[in-house]
């Protein structure tokens, strides 16, 4: 049975309406330095004193200073007056049948005074947690398979409000180490949240920076402690960005293809038109690192009719030649509107065994949270850009 929980069971103190104080999610260890500097810590206490904030903020994740109990009472007296660490409000929180957990987030205020939202979600397996996160609010790209790409892009999401995502689902599974006790039986692996995934609403190498930053507070080991490896950045094919994000942020990439044609893939993936294949795939095999060791994985989602044939799966094999690779095929998940229907089962197992017969990977992604609107391709939030004459 799918449930449906309300805001009737908030975080406690999680959001504040009204709070106009200046959030420390999503500040770098350096800026987080010059806070300090800000509210007068000595300069030979700042080192310290910013360890200790980092220590409670990513590692054990409260969000009132008064908790900081090796933090002098002054210094938490200061920080309080100016700063906040929240989260994103809850709006709703569904349950799947099969234990995945989407999250609709309101996120705190701009300079505009507009309250934008963004889904996030959870998927648990017996050997690790999935979280997929937002990059943006809606998305400038317009697949036409994908119900986010429905949504028009509002706005990037700061860095505070991507790492958000992470310290939300975690406060909501109590996956902190204070929680063992309320929560005592995670994954094999020892934690709850093990992946975390950028394929929630957005392109995230449009957001370049952003996404670094909060990739880096994840990954930091005295914080959230997320194996790069264990994180995923996926994009469509911003082929500029993609070998900058293999040097300047090293996390796992995934290519959403879709497509091994460029007239497919410019009807399914319209930026295919200004990157095509043969220069998407280039980028894929200049990506820093790149091995058996550390593959690339290609998205491609099954639609019937459209790009299931045998022609289309030996194509594939031909494209990914010399790129250590797997394929993640995808039954594509229906939204309420949309032109495309899922490819049979059969077509789909025929498509991954001429794959795996080639040498790559080509596990079929079973879909999850689909009675919650939760799976892959299926998030979008009631969210509109506000023309600025609207905003005053």
């Amino acid at each position: 049975m799918t449930t449906l929980l309300q805001t009737a069971i908030p975080l406690a103190a999680s959001y504040i309406p009204n709070d106009t104080r200046t959030t420390l999610m999503g500040l770098s260890r350096e800026d987080l330095a010059a806070i300090l500097e800000r509210v007068g810590v000595p300069e030979k206490q700042r080192k310290m004193r910013m360890r200790q904030l980092w220590h409670w903020i990513y590692q054990r994740g409260v969000f009132d200073f008064a908790d900081m109990t090796d933090v002098s009472k002054e210094l938490r007296a200061k920080l309080e007056d100016v700063f906040v660490i929240g989260r994103p409000e809850v709006v709703t929180e569904q349950i799947s049948s099969d234990g995945t957990r989407k999250w609709l987030l309101r996120l705190a205020p701009d300079e505009k005074g507009a309250r934008h939202e963004v889904e996030t979600v959870y998927i648990p397996e017996e050997d690790r947690g999935t979280l997929c996160i937002s990059s943006q609010v809606g998305c400038t790209l317009t697949c036409t398979f994908c119900h986010t790409g429905t949504q028009k892009l509002v706005r990037n999401l700061t860095a505070g409000e991507i790492v958000g995502q992470i310290m939300l689902a975690r406060d909501r599974i109590k996956d902190w180490p204070d929680d063992m006790t309320a929560n005592p039986k995670p994954p094999s692996s020892g934690r709850y949240i093990t992946n975390v995934v950028l394929m929630g609403m957005g392109e995230p190498l449009y957001n370049f920076d952003n996404v670094k930053t909060a990739i880096n507070i994840a990954a930091d080991g005295e914080g959230l402690s997320l194996s790069k490896r264990r994180i995923t950045l996926s994009t469509s094919g911003v082929v500029p960005e993609i070998v900058r994000a293999g040097t300047e942020i090293g996390s796992a990439l995934a290519i959403s293809l879709h497509g091994t044609t460029d007239e497919i893939r410019n009807k399914l993936v319209p930026l295919n038109k200004k990157f095509p294949i043969a220069e998407l795939l280039e980028a894929c095999r200049n990506y820093p690192g790149v091995s058996n060791a550390k593959r690339i994985t290609f998205e491609y989602v099954m639609l019937k009719d459209v790009n299931d044939t045998v022609a289309d799966a030996k194509r594939l094999v031909k494209l990914l030649s010399g790129i250590p690779a797997k394929v993640n095929l995808i039954p594509f998940n229906p939204w309420p509107g949309t032109a495309y229907v899922c490819s049979e089962w059969d077509v789909i197992e025929t498509f991954a065994e001429i794959l795996n017969n080639a040498g790559y990977a080509s596990p079929v992604r079973t879909p999850r949270g689909r009675d919650i609107m939760a799976a892959c391709g299926q998030l979008k939030s009631e969210s509109m850009k506000v023309r600025a004459s609207e905003r005053v």
